[in-house]
């Protein structure tokens, strides 16, 4: 089994959802494992004009500076194709995801490499992926309508083909923190340790 480890918590040794990404890993190794690790608080890069003109250009037609743009995109894609199972972990930050998630998502959306365009609309081409999305919040109830963040990822993922996607939240640490890691745990026990 090929996973991929997302990481996206500013924090280190404090962040809930670095140890939840651990515990989820931990329940889910079973076999040969082959674990990629990504940490997106280290530096994605914003999308830029020149990316997206190269993003929507054909390969045979790009300088070779235009190929060095697609590089980071690339890598990220390809960790993605050959990942069965993604391991994401998000903490909210003031209702939404970390900048880096979303800087991560637009180099993630490519035309024509992971979605199409149909006549019936968008067409995601990332299928047969499993996700466990470990979340945190201090304050913002998992799934309500200001958590804009588990909707993003939700909405991001299956525009790219990939509607298997398990969240395992540990919402409101800052009014009952004992609480919301024991829920969490208990997903993690019932719903990832299961599979």
């Amino acid at each position: 089994m090929n996973i991929l480890k997302i990481n996206s918590s500013v924090q280190q040794e404090a962040s809930v959802t670095r140890k939840l990404v651990e515990e989820i890993i931990t329940t889910i190794s079973k076999g040969e494992v082959t674990i990629v690790d990504r940490d997106l608080s280290k530096g994605v890069s914003l999308l830029n004009e020149q990316m997206l003109t190269a993003f929507f250009s054909n390969l045979e037609d790009l300088k070779e500076e235009q190929l060095m743009l697609l590089e980071e995109s690339n890598t990220y894609i390809q960790e993605i194709k050959e990942a069965d199972v993604i391991v994401f972990g998000v903490p909210i930050y003031n209702f939404s995801v970390p900048g880096s998630v979303k800087a991560y998502f637009d180099l993630l959306a490519r035309a024509g490499v992971t979605f199409k365009y149909t006549e019936q609309g968008p067409v995601g081409l990332m299928e047969n992926k499993k996700v466990y999305v470990a979340m945190a919040s201090g304050g913002v109830p998992f799934d309500s309508e200001v958590d804009f963040a588990s909707k993003l990822i939700r909405q991001f993922l299956t525009f790219l083909g990939i509607t298997d996607i398990t969240f395992v939240p540990a919402d409101q640490l800052m009014t009952n923190q004992e609480a919301a890691l024991g829920r969490a745990r208990k997903i993690i026990e019932e719903t990832v340790g299961s599979v």
